[in-house]
């Protein structure tokens, strides 16, 4: 063997690794929720618009971007996602919301909608990286390193995604500046980002003679039941994930009075356990099927959702910690199941799974619906009635050969 030829590159590697880190900022809208609420005076409903703002475009973006790829190449489209998210990011920074703590005067409401607006955008380039991120990285992987790499950069993507909720506390206990120091803070990463990636001389690999995916293709798989069940269940999935990063802070603030490090703590009972259980799951899948594991994930996920209704503090954090480790690896599962079942319609599959992450847009108003209409507790039975679905198809999936 060549061990030359199948060592990894890690100069033409890194910038695609710190795109996935890019990913990640489209989920800043999760802790985003939460602080935008209490800065700019909303109801819960109000705030939730941040989630639609930002996983939208997932739904309106995903299938064309995957077609606009096959005709300008993957070097065009990395480079167009993130102009557009840093686009999106400096625009808060032009309209006063950069670091200090924001006035709220009668421009408040004003910047709320500019706010809007920005998070649209971040979307729009979380979504065009997604689409771009996994092919990108087949071609830049040796040989057999494909699979370790992509796992990696999801890794790295949870990363990216950590930093909503680490970077506000650190910047009001450290530095006395307000939660916007991240739009200056992802505008720098995302220009590093850039830099490096065109620095870089890429060579995107030759196609295979596959018929190219087509808007028809992917819209006609929907026709069958089982594909329409799984695009169902990621819609549902990043719904529930989405709800959970976003209502946890407002939970620990309402209900035991934790303000201070809600973030913090948000993200070292939800995200951590997420990161942990991603790292954990491909050593898992080792040794177990993949519809046996989606089935422990999910009952694991139920476990956890439910203790969140007990009102005890103690049982409510550890709900918290059950519901990220069961998390961590439903859409992996789903997806791989999927695709694994029709591997010979794997582009439309995929085009449809990635539109479907547009759940997260939906679920977490409708969770600030409920929330307004009786309380921040009885807000979280919306995702965990997304959870009892896929728990359904995932029994359904042990007793018969659906999945």
């Amino acid at each position: 063997m060549n061990h030359k030829n199948q060592s990894i590159n890690y100069f033409k590697t890194t910038p695609i690794f710190l795109a996935f880190l890019c990913m990640g900022f489209g989920d800043v809208v999760g802790p985003l929720v939460s602080l935008v609420k209490d800065s700019f005076d909303v109801n819960n409903f109000q705030a939730q618009l941040m989630t639609f703002s930002g996983f939208i475009m997932f739904g309106i973006l995903s299938i064309p971007i995957g077609l606009l790829q096959d005709k300008r190449g993957k070097k065009f489209i990395m480079n167009l996602g993130l102009i557009i998210a840093f686009i999106g990011l400096v625009i808060p920074v032009f309209n006063g919301m950069y670091g200090p703590a924001i006035e709220l005067t009668t421009s408040g409401q004003g910047k709320f909608y500019v706010l809007l607006f920005s998070i649209l955008l971040l979307g729009a380039g979380a979504t065009t990286l997604q689409v771009v991120g996994n092919p990108i990285m087949r071609d830049i992987s040796p040989e057999g390193k494909y699979s370790s790499n992509l796992s990696f950069a999801q890794s790295v993507k949870a990363v990216g995604s950590s930093l909503g909720f680490l970077l506000p506390p650190i910047a009001v206990q450290f530095f006395d500046l307000d939660w916007t120091i991240l739009f200056p803070a992802y505008s720098v990463l995302i220009l590093i980002n850039l830099a490096l990636f065109n620095s870089v001389g890429f060579e995107e690999k030759i196609k295979d003679q596959e018929k190219a995916a087509t808007l028809k293709s992917c819209f006609s798989l929907l026709a069958n039941p089982y594909v329409l069940t799984m695009v169902l269940a990621i819609f549902l999935y990043v719904g529930a994930e989405v709800s959970m990063s976003s209502g946890v802070p407002i939970l620990m603030k309402e209900n035991f009075g934790i303000m201070k490090f809600g973030l913090w703590i948000t993200w070292a009972l939800f995200f951590l356990p997420i990161l942990i259980g991603r790292f954990t799951g491909g050593l898992i899948l080792r040794i177990l099927a993949p519809n046996k594991f989606l089935v422990i994930t999910v009952i694991i996920s139920m476990i956890g959702l439910l203790l969140l209704f007990s009102g005890i503090e103690i049982l409510t954090f550890t709900g918290i910690v059950l519901t990220g480790l069961g998390f961590a690896n439903i859409f992996p599962l789903i997806f791989s199941i999927t695709v694994d079942k029709m591997p010979e319609r794997s582009n439309e599959l995929s085009g449809l799974m990635v539109t479907a992450i547009v759940g997260g847009a939906i679920l977490p108003p409708v969770m600030g619906f409920v929330a307004d209409k009786t309380s921040v507790l009885i807000g979280f039975v919306v995702p965990l009635l997304a959870i009892l679905y896929i728990f359904i198809i995932a029994i359904k999936s042990r007793k018969t050969r659906y999945l």
